[in-house]
């Protein structure tokens, strides 16, 4: 599910009735929301059936999940400041704090890791400021990159601008409105310009930020406005020019950071920490799926050289294919054990026959070919015996690469063929395979085992 749909779908879950998080009052249920969330993450982290090697894999993230749990038993809300490099984001971020929480330079990459640090106004709130790297930072990809993830573990984002948007800037924000994460569009160094031409370039970018940007969260800033000329005239008439700093403008997107965490914060916090911990179970689905992929694939070669070896040393013709269903039935109760599904043996032995029925149905003629080499094999002499029980194990071989795969997709799917039955989904096993590759492999190593034993 695309993280826009899925936010949708958790904001419904958490607060049907909230679709504005200023004018509509908190939902009564705000902190069993928060608390069903944060039992959700700590199953997820206590979860016994995840392997060692998965969680040493992924102990970023599962770190991070430690990281989510710690802030909502807080009630923060994580808010980061995103933007172009020199649009002004520390100097935003120190202005909405009240102190030099964050460095500030002249020069291009003055942020080069993420920090973070209370919003002294809003303690009570828990509101958090994350101050991150320029997206257009000269050694680039690192440094985006870390924004980006940023961004993606907070549960609101201030997009800093100090004009019109760029083309790149604008890709950014496309990218991050795609998470159906809050933004406020911060339009920094409203100083520079005069009244009109400010409300001017207002209106242009909430029409740009349509469909992205709520229309009242675009507001103007001025985090570090530049000093005031003065002239002043001593008593003999001389004028003095000096300097004088100028207070920053920051009380409008102050209010609506402190509206918005006392009214939503909670819901945003629980909704942000679902979404990663989702995403985070789906990659441990996957490196599991990919570890017993890889397992089983093993476990299906293996069966594979033993049927194929022993199909091709049994000298009584026929007797050997009734031998070699069972080593299929065995395969396929071991390949139940990795996929946490156990079979008896004897629901093994249905499995095989159900999945030998629909070979023999759509593949009659190779069977045919394999009760022929065993035939042949019991009256052949020297090497054109030992080719012909390499052709007979190769089709054995091929067999059980079938009868295997076709069960790996049953267990997968919870012991199930699904809606269109065994017969298709056999079918579609024996489509993906490459029949005459598998079998050229076989019949090499077959023929490689039967030599080395000749010898």
């Amino acid at each position: 599910m695309a993280a826009g749909k899925l936010w949708q779908r958790l904001r419904g879950w958490l607060a049907p009735e909230h679709t504005n998080p200023i004018a509509t009052p908190p939902p009564r249920s705000a902190t069993a929301d928060s608390t069903r969330v944060a039992d959700s993450l700590r199953n997820l982290l206590d979860d016994p059936t995840i392997p060692a090697s998965i969680r040493s894999e992924l102990a970023t993230d599962f770190g991070r999940i430690e990281n989510m749990l710690d802030k909502l038993e807080r009630g923060e809300l994580h808010v980061a400041v995103f933007g172009r490099v020199s649009t002004g984001k520390s100097a935003l971020g120190n202005a909405l704090l009240g102190r030099e929480a964050f460095a500030v330079g002249v020069l291009h990459g003055t942020t080069t890791d993420a920090s973070h640090a209370m919003l002294d106004e809003a303690q009570h709130d828990g509101l958090v400021l994350i101050d991150t790297p320029g997206i257009n930072e000269l050694d680039g990809e690192a440094r985006e990159q870390l924004a980006f993830e940023v961004a993606e573990v907070s549960d609101l984002v201030i997009f800093v601008c100090d004009g019109d948007l760029t083309r790149e800037e604008l890709d950014a924000l496309k990218t991050l409105a795609a998470t159906q994460r809050p933004l406020l569009l911060a339009l920094n160094k409203a100083d520079r310009y005069g009244r009109a031409e400010l409300n001017s370039l207002l209106e242009h970018l909430r029409l740009r930020m349509s469909g992205l940007v709520r229309t009242e969260d675009v507001l103007a800033v001025a985090a570090h406005p530049a000093a005031q000329r003065v002239i002043e005239v001593d008593a003999r008439g001389r004028e003095q020019v000096h300097e004088q700093a100028r207070t920053p403008d920051v009380a409008a997107l102050r209010e609506r950071l402190l509206a918005i965490a006392a009214r939503e914060g909670k819901t945003l916090s629980a909704i942000n920490a679902g979404l990663y911990a989702g995403r985070l179970t789906d990659q441990v689905s996957a490196r599991i799926a990919q570890t017993r992929q890889a397992v089983a694939s093993k476990l299906i070669r293996h069966y594979c050289i033993a049927k194929g070896v022993a199909v091709a040393l049994n000298p009584i013709p026929v007797a050997d294919l009734l031998a070699a269903a069972g080593l299929d039935a065995a395969m396929v109760v071991q390949l139940s054990r990795v996929y946490g599904l156990p079979l008896t043996r004897a629901e093994s032995g249905r499995l095989v026959a159900v999945i030998s029925a629909q070979l023999a149905a759509l593949m009659g003629a190779i069977w045919g070919m394999q009760l022929v080499a065993s035939a042949l094999k019991g009256v052949s002499a020297g090497l054109s015996m030992v080719v012909t029980a390499a052709a007979q194990g190769a089709l054995g071989w091929y067999a059980t690469v079938l009868i295997g795969r076709a069960a790996e997709r049953y267990l997968i799917a919870g012991k199930s063929w699904g809606e269109a039955g065994a017969k298709r989904a056999v079918a579609e096993i024996v489509a993906s395979l490459d029949r005459d590759s598998i079998l050229r492999e076989a019949r090499e190593e077959i023929l490689k085992r039967l030599k080395s034993r000749q010898a």
